[in-house]
């Protein structure tokens, strides 16, 4: 934006200017041309004689000195004339920090845009019921994958009061419905991307590392943070309870065989079952993760589990179906501390 022009400023005077015996000077009197000519005529008849032949001669031209003042004159006009020109162009030109100003606000509009939330397709109640269920049982092979099994999420969850829409992208069409419950349990998703106002969470179903955007503006979704992450090392046997960063506890546990390995990469805890008559653990800690090998399993989807075991002969060894087989004072740290919803690093 160019600035407002500003008065320009009163240009410098030169030396005081004055007449004297008709000459125009500077502060100090300037000799007549005619005194050098005429070095020692100083007698009243000299003088006389002079004037008397000034009478008869032709008056003769200037000399040097009234020539070099007119030329001093002329420059100093000139100069000033100049100054008035350059100080006009310079309340013409643009102030320096404009074209900083221009791209300040080129920055911010582009940030604003940028910011902008994508409005989510419109899906009515009809339609919201006619999509496949996200739940531990889906198979969404369309569904986006996980872009990042590897690293750990931020600890934002969000969790559906209601069932809500799932979308490919945000302001794409709807793929799913995220329903309010799984396995008797709050739904609660790990947020593992974000868009503004829009998050990508973790889905339930298979395939192992699906996902899908959901709506975080939508009212009907609750969001709350955990600060607990489970890593899970198969090779080392080992299981880890990190909280705020750090490591809090250590496990030595039991994965899969080799003919029905654990899976590897980015899960979540999904639901906490409590089985009143324990054949082999008193709380199971189904995952997001399914088995590779297994369909179904015991009438399930294949979901593998956190759980405990009877005998301790199972951990430090590749002994399971697939699911993780920790110590009974691991079962209860977990699923007393640790809340749905929180990440579960494998592999």
């Amino acid at each position: 934006m160019r600035r407002p022009r500003s008065a320009a400023p009163p240009l410098p005077t030169g030396p005081t200017i004055r007449t004297l015996g008709g000459a125009i000077v500077g502060k100090h009197r300037m000799p007549d041309p005619d005194e050098h000519e005429n070095p020692g005529g100083d007698s009243t008849a000299d003088r006389g004689d002079a004037d008397s032949r000034a009478d008869e001669q032709p008056p003769r031209p200037a000399g040097r000195g009234r020539v070099r003042i007119l030329a001093l004159l002329v420059a100093a006009a000139a100069a000033a004339a100049l100054t008035a020109v350059a100080v006009a162009s310079r309340a013409d030109t643009p102030a320096p920090n404009a074209p900083a100003a221009a791209a300040a606000a080129d920055a911010t509009d582009t940030a604003a845009e940028t910011d902008q939330v994508v409005a989510p397709a419109s899906v009515t109640g009809a339609e919201l019921a006619a999509l496949p269920q996200e739940t531990t049982f889906a198979d969404l092979p369309t569904a986006p994958k996980d872009p990042a099994p590897d690293q750990q999420p931020g600890g934002l969850v969000l969790h559906p009061k209601t069932a809500v829409p799932l979308y490919r992208a945000p302001g794409a069409a709807a793929i799913a419905a995220l329903p309010p419950t799984q396995l008797g349990s709050d739904t609660w998703v790990p947020v593992i991307g974000e868009q503004p106002g829009w998050a990508m969470v973790l889905l339930p179903g298979r395939p192992n590392g699906s996902a899908a955007w959901l709506y975080r503006d939508d009212p009907r979704v609750d969001e709350a943070r955990t600060p607990y992450v489970l890593r899970v090392d198969r090779a080392a046997y080992r299981l880890e309870l990190v909280k705020d960063g750090a490591t809090v506890r250590t496990w030595t546990v039991g994965v899969g065989k080799p003919v029905s390995p654990t899976p590897a990469g980015r899960a979540f805890v999904l639901a906490s079952i409590r089985d009143t008559k324990p054949t082999f653990s008193p709380i199971v800690l189904p995952l997001s993760m399914h088995s590779d090998t297994y369909t179904t399993y015991g009438g399930g989807p294949g979901t593998i589990a956190v759980h405990t075991w009877p005998t301790d002969g199972v951990y430090g060894k590749s002994s399971s179906d697939g699911c993780i087989r920790v110590p009974p004072d691991a079962l209860t740290t977990i699923s007393r501390d640790v809340p749905l919803g929180t990440p579960v690093l494998i592999r």
